[in-house]
């Protein structure tokens, strides 16, 4: 049975996922890197797949101290991720943290005219499966003695509380993280686990690509204009915020959604 912290990530195939996966395994934490490697027919762009997440897997084993194991599960399956939380604990002998990093990018077309099965698909994704990974590792982690030091972290956007056109439901979903995890932070009290969310600006992703491409823009690169530093983030960058929130030394915040993105919300 392992003494390392132990951390479940979704969305761990790609983009800023990954990134956290690299981070924490580098910083010692045994890691199970969840994605579901699985297209989805309402989104009109490819997900990441089976070789995605093993290269990020190797990537993590070869980096550091830390272990990871990659687990495939979409978050929009409560028992999917029952599954996997009762993988980590099998490997590792329990849970400290889990992030949720799973999303999915969709529309293109205003709210009225965008078809019911994308609206859904990014719902589900975005603010479904955060909601999903909670009520299955919140427990996990109270199984912890006392005192206890868990950790949980949602990826929400500076489109919670940007109006982006022609994006309403990603803007409804990740508004909904934010308000979820202030209930949630509240809710864990004095347990000593808490929750936080980190809100990235645009970061170079394949989910930003595919903003840029439903915006008729002719690349990710024209996002960067609309941030003070006037420049698209890494993902590497937003990963170390959240590698502190995963960390013991984050204890006294509870219930911040946290910026991380070159100052676009200012």
């Amino acid at each position: 049975m392992s003494a390392k912290r132990v951390v479940i990530v979704t969305g761990a195939a790609r983009g800023i996922g990954a990134a956290t996966v690299s981070v924490l395994a580098r910083q010692g934490y045994s890691v199970l890197c969840v994605d579901s490697c699985t297209d989805d027919p309402a989104l009109d762009y490819p997900l990441a797949t089976v070789a995605d997440l093993d290269a990020v897997v190797k990537l993590a084993n070869g980096s550091g101290d830390g272990g990871a194991a990659p687990f495939m599960a979409d978050v929009r399956d409560v028992q999917m991720l029952e599954a996997a939380v009762a993988e980590a604990e099998r490997r590792w002998g329990g849970l400290d943290a889990a992030i949720a990093c799973a999303g999915a990018m969709g529309g293109g077309a205003v709210h009225w005219e965008t078809s019911v099965e994308t609206e859904r698909a990014v719902l589900d994704v975005n603010l479904d499966g955060v909601l999903n990974l909670a009520r299955v590792a919140v427990p996990a982690m109270l199984n912890r003695p006392a005192p206890r030091s868990g950790r949980f972290i949602a990826i929400a956007s500076a489109g919670a509380t940007r109006g982006l056109p022609k994006l309403a439901a990603y803007c409804a979903a990740k508004a909904g993280i934010t308000g979820f995890v202030r209930a949630l932070a509240v809710e864990l009290a004095d347990s000593g686990i808490t929750a936080n969310a980190v809100s990235p600006g645009s970061t170079d992703t394949a989910m930003l690509a595919e903003s840029a491409r439903l915006y008729d823009l002719p690349s990710a690169a024209e996002f960067a204009a609309q941030a003070p530093q006037g420049r698209l983030l890494h993902p590497d960058e937003v990963a170390a915020v959240i590698a502190f929130l995963a960390s013991r030394q984050s204890g006294a915040m509870t219930g911040a959604i946290v910026p991380a993105d070159a100052g676009l919300g200012l």
